[in-house]
């Protein structure tokens, strides 16, 4: 395409949205306005950040192969960014989106736009807010379709239905973050699940009933594109009285799973094949958290997120929907673990598998919650803060990947491949040094092609066990096993899946166990690896890999692009330097 060509092309953007087709697949282009807007949920009306004054946001259609433009116009109050979760964006961690790893925040009154290439994916993805709280509200679907001249590897769907698991929260939600952050007191909390933007009628407190409905035809198979955009917690959901077939997950194709019920953590999507094959109706889909805490903790979002399954056509029906019996209670921890157990990856000549066996790195990662006290004074004299191996991230003046790329020192120092301490991570009781944290910013550099091991470790520190959902930016993620207790390193790895394990961005580490996983690392740039839980995530369970440049320009990372957004506290002093080199603010 001539410049001329694009510059036509980026214009009629005005018009809408204009797919053209390009070498290797069709390029499609997007106009995002972000900005307030009033919403009114569970008898509250709020401000909300919102793109193109929708809740959910705008569906994004592509084929594998194809590229995507969205341009960013923010219209809102404050910076904010957009991560394309579960695309590869090979080479280009540009366009990736973290607030503070691959960019810094697109200011009010600019715009940037974002380069998504859809090479290895297929099924459901989504995108949202990178920045603070903020993707509570900003947030939608990527839908992709497979390549030009071929098929899903199941029968063709009668339909489809994109279904949005969300939660709604009271207030300024950023603003209450930012608070309670700078006094180490609990982080807000959901008053209530959504489904594609309604909670439902089935909240008590309030008097408003908004629920969505979903209209289909009996003998029909339906293809659900189901995000979990809830913000920080696992949720359980199931349609009452059919069952769901899950034929991929992540994006990536998995061996069709019948089940009653799914499970799924932030940031998971799946594609579900549904045939309403009963009694024409109304029947609910609801979605309900799975409360992995400690039994003690009672102070949780008991809703539970309704839709109507409505089947087209006359007949008698009681007025009330039935509610689905098989839909697991909050700590059915029984019933996450056969779900997820189960899932396996297609690992057919189509869509082969390819799981490291020959490891060059080896990281053993321990998850955790700990404190640190407050050198600046809060309300009790120390701060909860969540971590990998003992460090908190500390978020830089300037992005990891502009500090890489430029070679601008004294921005990050090396994450440690193993715990500075060994112990009994699952038990009881536990030395101080161990429960107290210190902060820093911390990444792990990877050469190109280094195939990687990693194994999660979770703890009972300050009595803080339960399921963190591990996401990894730029590449997806072998799942070769998972267990309770400490992680044995002669005895586990002798049950490791290596035939088809599933491929995945998102997993959690479960309650008082492990989760080992694999990938290679071969996509060239600057990636970030987190707790997909909100507030764990707020409170530095993150990390961040580099991966060095090949030996080839196809193998190395690309340029920045034009107008990357401008660091603004990039003058803020950042000399907090521990003895090892090593950024730390302990």
């Amino acid at each position: 395409m001539t410049p001329h060509a694009f510059l036509l092309a980026v214009a009629l953007l005005l018009v809408g949205v204009l797919p053209f087709t390009a070498c290797g697949g069709t390029v499609h282009f997007y106009d995002f306005i972000l900005k307030e807007t009033n919403f009114t949920r569970l008898c509250m009306t709020k401000p909300i950040m919102t793109v193109n004054d929708s809740f959910p946001g705008p569906v994004i259609r592509a084929r594998r192969g194809d590229t995507v433009y969205v341009n960013v116009v923010n219209q809102g109050d404050y910076g904010l960014t957009l991560h394309w979760h579960g695309v590869r964006q090979p080479r280009n961690p540009w366009s990736d989106g973290p607030e503070h790893i691959t960019q810094c925040a697109i200011q009010p009154s600019t715009n940037f736009t974002y380069e998504i290439n859809f090479t290895e994916e297929e099924g459901t993805l989504w995108w949202h807010a990178h920045s603070d709280w903020t993707r509570a509200t900003v947030h939608g679907t990527i839908v992709v379709l497979p390549a030009e001249g071929t098929n899903y590897p199941f029968p063709e769907p009668d339909g489809e239905e994109v279904i949005v698991l969300g939660s709604w929260y009271e207030g300024n939600l950023n603003q209450m973050v930012s608070e309670e952050l700078r006094e180490g007191l609990s982080l807000p909390q959901s008053v209530g699940y959504l489904i594609n933007g309604y909670p439902g009628d089935l909240i008590v407190e309030c008097t408003m009933r908004q629920t969505y409905r979903w209209v289909v035809q009996y003998g029909k198979t339906y293809l659900i594109r189901l995000v979990t955009a809830v913000l920080d917690a696992e949720v359980f959901f199931a349609i009452a009285g059919h069952n769901l077939t899950i034929v991929a997950m992540d994006g990536a194709y998995i061996k069709p799973l019948v089940t009653p019920y799914i499970t799924a953590s932030p940031g998971r999507t799946m594609d579900i094949l549904f045939t309403a094959d009963q009694t024409p109706g109304l029947y609910y889909m609801a979605s309900r958290e799975h409360q992995s805490q400690d039994i003690g903790i009672t102070g949780f979002d008991h809703s539970n997120g309704t839709a109507i399954l409505e089947y087209q056509g006359n007949y008698s029906s009681s007025v009330t929907p039935l509610f689905p019996d098989n839909l697991p209670a909050y700590r059915d921890f029984k019933a996450s673990e056969i779900f997820m157990g189960q899932i396996r990856s297609l690992a057919s000549p189509e869509h082969p598998v390819d799981v490291p066996l020959d490891i060059t790195t080896r990281m053993f990662i321990v998850v955790s919650m700990n404190v640190i006290y407050c050198l600046d004074g809060c309300e009790k004299g120390f701060k909860i803060l969540s971590t990998l191996t003992n460090v908190s991230w500390l978020d830089p003046p300037v992005d990891i990947l502009k500090a890489y790329y430029w070679n601008i020192s004294g921005i990050y120092g090396d994450f440690p491949d193993y715990p500075p301490t060994w112990y009994n991570f699952t038990g009881d009781y536990f030395e101080q040094s161990i429960v107290v944290t210190r902060q820093g910013t911390k990444v792990k550099v990877l050469h190109f092609n280094d195939t990687v091991e990693l194994i999660f470790q979770g703890t009972n520190v300050l009595y803080g066990s339960m399921n963190h959902p591990i996401h990894l930016h730029g590449q997806s993620f072998y799942v070769l096993g998972s267990g309770y207790g400490n992680f044995n390193n002669e005895t586990d790895p002798l049950n490791f899946n290596l035939v088809d394990p599933p491929k995945l961005n998102t997993y959690p580490v479960p309650k008082l166990g492990w989760v080992a996983v694999r990938f290679r690392a071969d996509n060239p740039g600057v990636w970030f690896m987190h707790c997909h839980l909100e507030h764990h995530q707020s409170w530095g369970m993150d990390g961040v890999f580099i991966v060095l440049n090949g030996d080839t320009e196809e193998t190395s990372m690309r340029p920045p692009p034009p107008g990357m957004p401008s660091c603004s506290s990039w003058a803020i002093p950042f000399e907090f330097i521990d003895n090892d080199g090593n950024n730390d603010a302990s």
